[in-house]
C-alpha cells in the first residue's frame, strides 16, 4: 500500500516515540502516512523528551529507546529547511491565527513542503490550536 503524503507535528512525533494518550493515533496515521517534518522538530521533540525526564515519567533507560525510536523515525523522514520565505510566512501565520512561534514555524513549513497547495495535503497534529490553524490553511488536518 502506498502511503499517503502527510506532514506531521512534533506534538504527533512524540507519541511515536513515548507511550502516551496520543500513541495510538500516532501509530495509526503511521501506518498509513509518510512523514515530513520540519527542521526544528528534533529539538521541539529532545525537549518534550527532557521535559519527561524532569516529571520522572521517564528514566534514563527509556530515554536511550525514546531517542533510539527517534533515530529511526528520522531516517524515514523529509524535512523542510529554514529559509526566509518560511520565516515570513510564519510571521504572516501569526497574524491570521493564535499560533506560538513554534507552530507557527511549524505550519509554514507544512505550507512550503505542499508547494503552497496545501487543499487537501494531510497535516498530522496533536494540538488542537495548530490543527484549527492548518485546517483555516487548506490541510486536512487530523488530530485527537
Amino acid at each position: 500500500m502506498k502511503k499517503v503524503d502527510a506532514f506531521w507535528d512534533a506534538s504527533a512525533i512524540v507519541p511515536l516515540c513515548v507511550g502516551q494518550a496520543g500513541s495510538g493515533f500516532a501509530r495509526e496515521a503511521l501506518r498509513s502516512k509518510s512523514i515530513a517534518v520540519w527542521w526544528g522538530t528534533p529539538v521541539e521533540t529532545a525537549s518534550a523528551f527532557a521535559r519527561l525526564v524532569c516529571a520522572g515519567e521517564l528514566d534514563q533507560r527509556d530515554l536511550r529507546m525514546t531517542m533510539t525510536r527517534l533515530a529511526a523515525l528520522r531516517g524515514m523522514w523529509i524535512e523542510v529547511q529554514p529559509s526566509e520565505g518560511l520565516r515570513a510566512l510564519a510571521e504572516g501565520l501569526i497574524e491570521r491565527h493564535p499560533l506560538r512561534a513554534a507552530d507557527a514555524l511549524q505550519l509554514a513549513a507544512a505550507v512550503i513542503w505542499s508547494g503552497r497547495r496545501p487543499r487537501d495535503r494531510a497535516f498530522v497534529c496533536l494540538d488542537g490550536r495548530l490543527a484549527e490553524a492548518a485546517a483555516k490553511e487548506g490541510f486536512s488536518a487530523e488530530a485527537i
